[in-house]
């Protein structure tokens, strides 16, 4: 059994994760900005309050851990808003930065002393973040953001691997969610990939750029 604390956990990809993980018994600590009927009927250790765009939200939850030992953290909060050429809003993709790339580096950070020898990290990221598979433009917000946080988990996969932390950078594929408008493969498939690479996650493979269903993909 290990314990898990993933982030945006109170609906989608982060609540299904929360009830797969639960499901197999393992240890969850569901954290979010605010808690759902559908969160609170798992029955998992649920923390509210958390803004990853905030530091002293996001300390503050490292406070409240105490001296919990973290075996994987899931870094899954994020938002998408459609910013076009045309209408080009630099305060939406300033906060899908500051949420989508900074977010899980700021999470990371607080929490790194929560996290031991053989620990693992997830970075949820995008396959519309990579630059090869880019043939269609638009969403730059969105974009940019997935591609800077990718960065952020090969560094991070780095400098995490002398502490023996090994870190993963997935891509849950195209999903029926609220974000997505409820377009794509079904949540409960794209999160049993997910897990299943997080299970198979190693030192040697750490800093991998995964789609759930096991492919390496194109930076």
């Amino acid at each position: 059994m290990a314990l898990y604390l993933i982030t945006g956990a109170n609906r989608g990809i982060g609540l299904e994760m929360c009830r797969q993980l639960d499901e197999r018994g393992d240890e969850v600590i569901a954290a979010c900005r605010c808690s759902s009927p559908a969160l609170d009927a798992i029955g998992v250790r649920v923390e509210t309050g958390l803004d990853v765009a905030h530091d002293d939200s996001v300390n503050l939850l490292a406070d409240r851990l105490a001296d919990v030992e973290i075996d994987v953290l899931v870094n899954n909060a994020g938002i998408l808003q459609n910013v076009s050429f045309d209408d080009l809003d630099l305060e939406s993709v300033r906060r899908q930065f500051d949420v989508n790339a900074l977010g899980p580096l700021r999470v990371t950070r607080a929490l790194r002393d929560h996290l031991g020898h053989g620990s693992k990290v997830a970075i949820l990221t995008s396959l519309m973040g990579s630059l090869t598979d880019n043939t269609s433009g638009g969403h730059y917000g969105y974009r940019m953001s997935k591609a800077a946080v990718s960065m952020a988990g090969v560094s991070l996969a780095h400098d995490l691997r002398p502490r023996g932390i090994a870190l993963a950078i997935l891509h849950p594929g195209m999903v029926s969610t609220d974000m997505t408008g409820h377009q794509g493969v079904p949540v409960d498939q794209s999160v049993r990939g997910l897990l299943d690479r997080i299970d198979g996650l190693t030192l040697d493979n750490s800093g991998t750029f995964w789609h759930s269903d096991g492919r390496v993909l194109p930076w």
